[in-house]
């Protein structure tokens, strides 16, 4: 076995065992969060919700994933993801099904934001295959992990609208979320006992300080800071959705309160980075330890649009088929389960090439195909014929899947006692950007909608090209002794 290919059926191998196991936990936190998209159309004929209803619940559906994987990457950096993985698929799968047998649209809200947070545990998957892989295959291992695991949204169009038909009437939605939550909280506990967080003989590399991600120079206190803003900014845009400006979920005062919480959280949070990093303004961080935020700074815009796109794209994606081309909820439901259908080969297809030809020119040849597939989907209309529309979409989730693949095929070589806090502020980005285009997508119509996704996608595009640098060198780390370890990152 050469050193970039894997044997995935050698399960005697520990690191093979370990990215089974981990890819399939991820697989049904999808399934039981993003099932939401594909159920949507059911959920909506058997409570008579209306469109604005319902696009609102999906936009909830995402939002509080934003701050949960920024304090999961926190709890996974300082506990492992042995506790952090189960945890998630426990108690997300009791939210879950309460969700599921909710009885008014409160309700259904409320749930629906507080489930959002086991799309957490993404984050802690990527720390797990950062500890079991070496650099020269965390590419494709990382990508056959966030692929596979993805792939959970497409088992959920292909397997919950059948139960919720076959089930029938207006409860079948609800027995189908409950049997894909009881699935979830059965494989938490089995993780639990299969699993540790390293191989034998390794150490499990913590942050020297909590509550913040450590940085090592002024300019990047400053860049931190600032890449804090857009995270509640897509908070505030949510609240602002739900306000009476917009649907009037919540009165003026709430929406007020929640204003002024966002407000004080991030103060908080500021006052907290300040206070782990103001010596970088003192002393200067010696070079050995050093790394460039900025890395981190672009790595989260390209998580927007390529995560961000997925998300918002597999949650409307069946209701646009539906409105625009009048196919039946079963039809539209399987056509839309196309699109996350193929992160199995093109997330790790992703991570493959990284390996291969290096992170930064997969970065460009990816967004390069994004902004040119959004752009075309962009001149949509109702005349198209429908395999038209399908075949660009797969087109544009091709490049967009296989941006995601590159991504995080950069993360884990970035600093790796840190690699879940990394992990945790892309993928908290990767959902502002689900906020941000669901928004657009309750605003304007389907073809603008597609437009601002390319339009996006070509001002990241700019932002890699010009800003991103390729991970060269080693990186060093602190050993428990007080010995310092360099861990390549070619």
């Amino acid at each position: 076995m050469s050193a970039l290919k894997l044997n995935l059926f050698d399960l005697k191998d520990g690191k093979i065992r370990i990215l089974h196991l981990t890819w399939f936990a991820f697989f049904l936190t999808f399934v039981v969060w993003l099932g939401l998209g594909p159920m949507m159309p059911f959920i909506k004929d058997a409570l008579q919700l209306s469109d604005q209803q319902a696009k609102v619940l999906l936009i909830l559906n995402v939002a509080m994933t934003i701050p949960a994987r920024i304090i999961v990457g926190m709890l996974v950096d300082k506990y492992g993801p042995r506790i952090l993985f189960a945890a998630i698929l426990i108690l997300g799968g009791a939210i879950s099904i309460t969700f599921a047998w909710a009885d008014s649209y409160q309700q259904l809200a409320l749930l629906r934001f507080l489930s959002g947070f086991i799309g957490a545990g993404f984050v802690v998957g990527i720390r797990m295959i950062g500890e079991w892989f070496p650099a020269r295959q965390t590419g494709v291992a990382q990508g056959i992990y966030a692929g596979w695991g993805n792939f959970g949204s497409a088992g959920a169009a292909l397997t919950l609208p059948f139960i919720a038909s076959g089930v029938g009437g207006d409860d079948g939605w609800r027995w189908a979320f409950t049997i894909a939550s009881l699935v979830a909280i059965a494989y938490g506990v089995l993780y639990y006992f299969s699993v540790r967080n390293t191989p034998k003989g390794s150490t499990y590399f913590k942050p020297k300080k909590s509550g913040a991600m450590e940085v090592t120079s002024p300019s990047d206190l400053v860049l931190y800071i600032l890449m804090n803003i857009p995270l509640y900014l897509a908070l505030a845009l949510l609240t602002w959705k739900l306000s009476p400006a917009k649907m009037g979920l919540i009165d003026w005062a709430a929406t007020d309160v929640i204003y002024g919480v966002l407000a004080a959280i991030f103060l908080v949070q500021t006052w907290k980075v300040w206070h782990i990093n103001r010596h970088v303004l003192k002393e200067p961080v010696p070079e050995l330890y050093r790394y460039k935020f900025k890395q981190v700074a672009v790595l989260d815009w390209a998580y927007l649009v390529t995560f961000g796109t997925e998300l918002a794209v597999v949650s409307m994606l069946a209701m646009f088929y539906v409105d625009w081309f009048e196919l039946p909820k079963v039809t539209a439901a399987l056509l839309a389960g196309i699109y996350p259908f193929l992160n199995l080969f093109a997330r790790p297809g992703g991570g493959w090439l990284s390996d291969r030809i290096g992170r930064k020119l997969t970065l460009i040849i990816t967004f390069a195909g994004i902004t040119a597939s959004f752009l075309v989907l962009g001149l949509v209309d109702r005349e198209w014929p429908v395999w038209m529309v399908v075949a660009f979409t797969i087109l544009g989730g091709i490049f967009s899947k296989a941006g995601s693949g590159a991504v995080y095929a950069m993360v884990p070589l970035i600093q790796r006692r840190m690699t879940g806090q990394i992990a945790g502020m892309a993928g908290a980005f990767g959902n502002v950007g689900a906020v941000l285009f669901l928004t657009v997508n309750s605003l304007l119509d389907y073809d603008q909608f597609f437009l601002f996704i390319g339009m996006v996608s070509g001002s990241v595009l700019a932002l890699i090209l010009f800003v991103l640098e390729e991970p060269a060198g080693a990186m060093a780390e602190v050993m428990p002794d007080g010995s310092v370890q360099m861990i390549d990152v070619k």
